[in-house]
């Protein structure tokens, strides 16, 4: 795999459109805060070549007065990838749509899902929902700053907020903005009372309400999130909506998603955990080079082996090994070699 040895430069220059080919939305993995950051991403494109990858969620401060490529330089690999937002000013919005354009993102997300507390003083996330008008027109900006897809990601409903009526006039409003595409996570947020990790297991999932939403909207795309852990559930979802989002289980358990690339998408996924290992090392190795710690590098990798004798040694080996002075790649390669000498109950 061809790599770029030093980040995509901070002042992006303006590029030529080119063609791009329709984005496939039946398996997407979620952005996922501390999860999804372009180690993550760069792994789960070896294991599964053809499932669309969204990015941690940046804020629009951060593209603009923060160090840009810290945030946006990806790896060409990663394609396709989305830019998800996190911002409620419209001229922002546009602003930073505009650069993960010309960074080479497919698509850009907006954030109307996340709960936290920090998100919500920020005012961006899911206390968004409160004020479709205000959405509306941050949709209708980003639009007109991009010829990439503008899609928004969000939640069935907030606190008390949370009648049918109030969710169909706020996809109504962000569709009259132009906007299509919507992830839906299956929960409603409640954002005083619950952490970001209740509101993810808490509030029940109510794929009843999406599917009622898409036969209100039958016009749109819609893209079922939450509660999708296994390759049977992804094919039941996808027996009624345009795509299922893998959260938490494209990180606990990673291999899943070429089970879903094989599956679902007809694709040809790496052939087993350890082929994805060795071809990670590259990424590892340029990384290392630019002084990234080993740490960061095998986060990911901790799940890949998850059902499979030799995971528990594996994980504990990255674990322990990874964090010390110096580690390097020769650490992940002392796993790989525990897990093939595991005995199969191991």
């Amino acid at each position: 795999m061809t790599r770029p040895t030093k980040p995509i430069a901070s002042e992006p220059i303006e590029r030529e459109p080119i063609e791009r080919e329709p984005i496939d939305r039946r398996i997407a993995v979620a952005p996922m805060m501390d999860w999804t950051d372009r180690h993550c991403r760069t792994l789960m494109r070896l294991i599964a070549p053809s499932i669309l990858l969204y990015t941690e969620m940046v804020t629009t401060g951060a593209i603009l007065r923060g160090a840009r490529d810290r945030f946006l330089a990806f790896d060409p690999c990663e394609h396709k990838l989305a830019l998800q937002l996190g911002g409620s000013d419209p001229d922002q919005l546009a602003r930073s749509a505009a650069i993960g354009t010309a960074y080479g993102y497919d698509e850009i997300n907006l954030n109307l899902g996340c709960p936290s507390d920090r998100v919500t003083s920020g005012r961006f996330g899911a206390c968004l929902m409160a004020e479709p008008a205000l959405v509306a027109e941050c949709v209708a900006a980003m639009i007109s700053a991009t010829e990439r897809p503008i899609t928004v990601k969000t939640r069935i409903g907030i606190d008390d907020n949370d009648s049918f009526a109030a969710l169909v006039d706020f996809v109504g409003a962000i569709a009259a903005a132009g906007c299509t595409t919507f992830v839906i996570h299956a929960r409603k947020a409640i954002l005083s009372g619950l952490s970001p990790k209740e509101n993810r297991e808490i509030p029940p999932l109510r794929y009843d309400v999406v599917a009622r939403l898409k036969d209100q909207f039958p016009g749109l795309v819609f893209v079922l999130n939450g509660g999708i852990t296994s390759e049977a559930a992804a094919r039941e979802a996808l027996a009624r909506f345009d795509g299922v989002m893998i959260g938490r289980a494209a990180y606990q358990n990673p291999w899943l998603l070429a089970r879903l690339e094989r599956a679902v998408l007809a694709g040809r996924p790496a052939a087993d955990p350890a082929s994805a290992v060795l071809a990670y090392l590259d990424h590892v190795e340029a990384m290392r080079a630019d002084g990234v710690p080993l740490s960061r590098l095998v986060k990911p990798l901790l799940g890949l082996f998850q059902g499979r004798p030799g995971a528990r040694r594996w994980r504990r080996h990255l674990s322990e090994a990874g964090h010390g002075p110096g580690a390097g790649p020769e650490v992940i390669r002392a796993a790989l070699a525990l897990v093939a000498a595991a005995p199969a109950a191991a």
